[in-house]
């Protein structure tokens, strides 16, 4: 059974003062433990990321091995009629993998309950700045760890930071950082939650996560 939350944030400017505004998210998560739900996504975000072309051949497939190696009785060795048997070095592999599809299916509603119910429960780790993608111009990391550190934000953690729209200056900002991952709102997804410490949303970004997985 679902229930519905709703979260409040004040925002913040680049420098750290606190705007005179709010926003809000009305999250409808999983009134029980939804462990059960995540696992299903982040499973199949997993599986979404393996290609599935590891590919062996068979003994049909080795080339050669189309004369028989010698006489089926009177050599008292044991029979054989293929040098590309599996049993033989430059043979085929038995049972060895073949390309195929891992993905996995799940529902739209499945995937938007994981994401909000993550959202809800990682609520004390979001902080909203205001109008980022437009108020952090210069394109140098250390304006992006000034910037952390007005916000008390630690660098030396994994943050995810997710904004409407990468521009040219974010990009150059965050790209040096390790435990920085920028993210598009339309591209959040359960695994990049999980394994961040903190999230920085963008005041742009929340319009987009209401439309993408709060319908």
């Amino acid at each position: 059974m679902t229930v519905q939350k709703f979260i409040k944030y004040t925002p913040l400017d680049i420098s750290g003062k606190p705007i005179d505004s709010t926003y809000e998210l009305t999250l409808n998560i999983l009134e029980n433990s939804g462990n059960y739900v995540l696992h299903k996504d982040l499973v199949r975000h997993l599986n979404s990321k393996r290609q599935g072309t590891v590919s062996t051949k068979t003994r049909s497939e080795v080339r050669g091995g189309g004369r028989k190696p010698w006489q089926q009785k009177g050599t008292g060795r044991a029979r054989a009629g293929s040098s590309r048997s599996p049993l033989w070095k430059g043979g085929g592999v038995i049972f060895g993998p073949k390309p195929k599809s891992v993905t996995l299916k799940l529902n739209k509603k499945e995937r938007q309950l994981a994401l909000q119910t993550l959202l809800y429960n990682k609520k004390n780790s979001v902080i909203v700045i205001e109008d980022l993608e437009n108020t952090l111009t210069e394109a140098k990391t250390k304006s992006f760890l000034k910037m952390c550190e007005n916000c008390n934000i630690n660098s030396n953690q994994k943050v995810l930071v997710v904004v409407s729209k990468k521009t040219d200056s974010l990009k150059l900002a965050t790209q040096n950082l390790k435990n920085v991952e920028l993210i598009l709102a339309s591209n959040l997804n359960t695994f990049s939650l999980l394994k961040t410490k903190q999230i920085v949303l963008s005041s742009l970004s929340i319009n987009d996560i209401k439309e993408t997985y709060c319908d």
